[in-house]
């Protein structure tokens, strides 16, 4: 439970959301307890009392004043402002309360604001940007009482410390860029319970091919390698560019390769890069640039000056890494990008087994010439050293570039478990290598892979020995979050480590996209939705973190935000067709135009049509349209599609599906084939993987087995219930609730689709999709036809 005596009640106008969001993302930084109201400017009575009583509660109260709250006369924040004025007059003589704040150039004797307000002392943040002196007075109020801050004069506000306020990757180890997050897909019966589990499993689109991640691109330290229709504010999600540029920022380039073998030796000097980046990042005065975002300035040619300006930063470090038997030679230099002064720069001779003296000693030089004070933890985690084995090294840098070349997929990730199992048996004191093997483990578990028991087994084993070696290393503590999280789904347990981690990483992007991964599966949205923001905003190259962010928009129905997000997406992609597609897609989802996804098919060669990921894109489209002749037709031209992992048996299903639509149940059990028959005995070995019994659920109701399909049905929900995991929890709801649907269980399902419209899921039910669906039972039911008509089932949810 928070703690109301120490907890900041924060009060806005609407269109000042995103300096309000700023202030509070500031604030709880810090470790501070903030009320934020950010999901629920709809009021009801339920959420006015919940107001009401916060308002009672809270230590302090920060009204956010602009030139929109002094222009509206009318507004809920003003009966907010009252309460926090009547509640000024119950409290003792010098208590501190109100502490207004000024995000523009509003006059402090405006007489738009209660007079408590004009007796305090007035901040002003401009834009909302948080400054040290505004946290630390806001701090110290909290700490106990304190004499009235009274006004005295404007104060020139200092800057916050630059490491926080355009704030730094303080791990630069991020999910696989080309994880992808599903879309949500047709609606009824079926092609929505098959093509749906299909997604959650492979992390697949109808539109496009997945990548073998499940409904999220990751959560934690390192991968295991996801017309105006909503008046919601957009997302804030800046370019690198439109960062504000602090005088300690710095950007550190890919190294260059000067070793005479380069494509044996990219992951060693890629690996130095990464961990030079790293060290950096522990140092909170510094903003340092993610790795994500300037991977993609390999081998560039353009101007340090235009670097740092696309990048925020003030200063480039750019090296190179030559490795010649037992011996390396790492070289580096700090240009001010302004002046193109090289403020710093030195070469590296050393034995392989002296490299984190190396990395040490570089970063420390770096700090020094920034005039950076380096606090005592600080300089334990850099000169920190993981391994005295090198080769055991190797193997953890070879791991870790699998996953940050890689496309998550289920052949990839069994090559980094190999490297990183061959790394802690070369040296088992190896405790990275140890966390990032039980996250490996675990994520196997998460995603039923096959022998998943067993895998959690190893998790157990492979963690267990991490914390033994080093409780306290970030790494490990957040291995420890990735590892409740995967192999248990004990969200409570694993935002506790991350929790933790945050305090000892305030700035890192990592840090709040787990906890975005970790809220949106204890069903928090709203909270969910603001840390995964913050992460794209710190990290705004990385697509992990976009993918994440505009799973949530699209779970939530915030049409317009989801656009904004996928178009910057295409920016940063602009040769995938698979990423157009989702973003034609979308439109359809808000109002059901085939306009987007019908001009995009038209606009490819004839090449990439008949390419097999071409064949794939049209046939789902068609199928999403209710064109299902044509996905029969598809499918008969290219019946398996094996380039992203999923197994036969999986998109036979599928396709039995698209004839079932058709009312050819016959030649639906065709296609199925003997595929029943193998999945009900990998059932046999593994009786709780979800999968298994979801897709054989389907396959049974298509062959008529109406009390094996809805047994199976109910027995993957109770498995999986809303109650133990929010977003998966209500996907296997919406899967069920197809299945009812499909063997006639009308009642039922219309009860489950009612309630499930209203209920945020990743994979879940759209009332255009549904439109379009012929195969549903309930159509023509005037009930059902209600239900899809009425706008509150596709208005935004959070």
């Amino acid at each position: 439970m928070s703690d109301s005596s120490k907890a900041v009640f924060l009060s806005y106008a609407r269109e000042d959301a995103e300096a309000a969001q700023r202030i509070a993302d500031a604030l709880r930084g810090f470790g501070l307890e903030v009320w934020f109201d950010q999901s629920e400017l709809r009021g009801g009575d339920q959420w006015d009392e919940k107001i009401r009583g916060q308002i009672k509660a809270c230590a302090l109260f920060i009204p956010v004043i602009s030139q929109t709250t002094q222009a509206r006369d009318e507004a809920y924040f003003r009966l907010e402002w009252k309460l926090a004025e009547d509640r000024t007059h119950l409290m003792a003589p010098g208590k501190a309360f109100i502490v207004p704040v000024v995000i523009d150039d509003t006059p402090e004797n405006t007489p738009a604001v209660p007079d408590s307000f004009k007796k305090s002392h007035w901040t002003r943040l401009s834009g909302g940007e948080p400054t040290s002196a505004f946290i630390e007075q806001v701090k110290r109020l909290l700490d106990g009482p304190r004499k009235p801050t009274l006004k005295s004069g404007q104060p020139k506000p200092p800057t916050l410390p630059p490491g926080f306020r355009s704030v730094a990757q303080v791990k630069a180890e991020e999910q696989a860029a080309a994880a992808k997050v599903g879309r949500r897909v047709p609606a009824a019966a079926w092609i929505l319970a098959l093509v749906a589990v299909a997604v959650l499993v492979a992390g697949g689109l109808l539109w496009r091919r997945g990548s073998g991640s499940a409904t999220e691109a990751g959560v934690g330290t390192r991968p295991p390698t996801a017309a105006t229709v909503n008046p919601a504010p957009s997302s804030h999600i800046p370019s690198p560019a439109a960062v504000r540029v602090a005088d300690k920022s710095i950007a550190v380039l890919p190294f260059t390769n000067m070793s005479e073998d380069k494509d044996a030796s990219g992951f060693f000097s890629d690996g130095m890069q990464e961990d030079i980046l790293t060290n950096l990042a522990f140092i909170r005065e510094l903003r340092v640039v993610s790795r994500t975002s300037v991977m993609g300035y390999r081998g560039t040619t353009k101007p340090m000056r235009q670097i740092a300006e696309e990048l925020g930063v003030a200063y480039i470090l750019e090296g190179s890494v030559r490795r010649v038997g037992n011996k390396v030679r790492v070289t580096g230099q700090l240009i001010h990008a302004a002046t193109d002064e090289h403020v710093w720069a030195q070469a590296y001779d050393r034995d392989i087994t002296d490299v984190f003296a190396i990395q040490a000693e570089l970063s420390q030089n770096i700090a020094a010439a920034l005039k950076t004070v380096l606090s005592p933890e600080e300089k334990v985690l850099i000169t920190r050293r993981p391994t005295s084995v090198p080769a055991a090294y190797d193997l953890y840098l070879q791991a870790r570039d699998i996953g940050n070349r890689g496309t998550n997929s289920i052949n990839e990730r069994k090559r980094r478990i190999e490297a990183l199992e061959k790394a802690v048996m070369l040296d088992p004191s190896f405790a990275q290598a140890w966390g990032d093997l039980a996250a490996g483990y675990a994520y196997g578990h998460f995603t039923n892979d096959p022998g998943m028991e067993e895998l959690l087994a190893r998790a157990k084993a492979a963690i267990d020995r991490a914390v033994a070696l080093a409780p306290e290393d970030p790494d490990i503590i957040g291995a420890q979050g990735y590892y409740y999280y995967y192999a248990f789904r004990d969200y409570a347990r694993a935002n506790e480590f991350y929790e933790k981690l945050a305090r000892l990483q305030p700035n890192s992007p990592v840090v709040f996209n787990s906890l975005a991964l970790i809220q949106r599966r204890q069903g928090r949205w709203a909270e969910s939705l603001a840390n995964s923001r913050r992460a794209s905003e710190l990290d705004p190259s990385n697509l992990s973190y976009l993918r994440n962010l505009i799973a949530t928009l699209r779970a939530g129905r915030r049409w317009d935000d989801a656009l904004t997000v996928q178009r910057r997406i295409v920016a940063l992609l602009p040769d995938d067709y698979g990423e157009k597609a989702t973003l034609a897609y979308i439109p359809f989802l808000a109002t059901g135009s085939t306009a987007e996804g019908d001009a995009l098919l038209a606009s490819v060669t004839r090449e990439q049509a008949d390419s097999p990921d071409g064949v794939l894109i049209r046939r789902n489209w068609a199928a999403s349209k209710g064109d299902y002749q044509e996905a029969v037709r598809l499918s008969k031209l290219m019946p398996y599609y094996d380039g992203n992992g999923v197994p036969r048996w999986r998109q036979a299903a599928v396709q039995a599906s698209f004839l079932v639509a058709l009312g050819d149940k016959e030649a639906a059990k065709v296609r199925l084939g003997d595929f029943p028959t193998e999945v009900r005995g990998l059932l046999a070995k593994e009786p709780n993987n979800l999968i298994y019994i979801a897709v054989l659920a389907d396959m049974e109701a298509m062959l008529g087995h109406k009390d094996e399909a809805l047994r199976l049905a109910e027995r993957y929900v109770a498995l999986m219930p809303e109650s133990k995991d929010a977003l998966d929890g209500a996907s296997y709801a919406v899967y069920r609730a197809a299945v009812y649907d499909g063997t006639g269980e009308k009642e039922k399902a219309l009860a489950e689709y009612t309630r499930l419209l209203r209920v945020p899921s990743v994979v879940g039910l759209n009332v255009h999709e549904m439109k379009r669906d012929s195969l549903s039972a309930l159509r023509g039911d005037p009930r059902y036809e209600a239900l899809l008509n009425d706008p509150k089932n596709n208005a935004p949810l959070f």
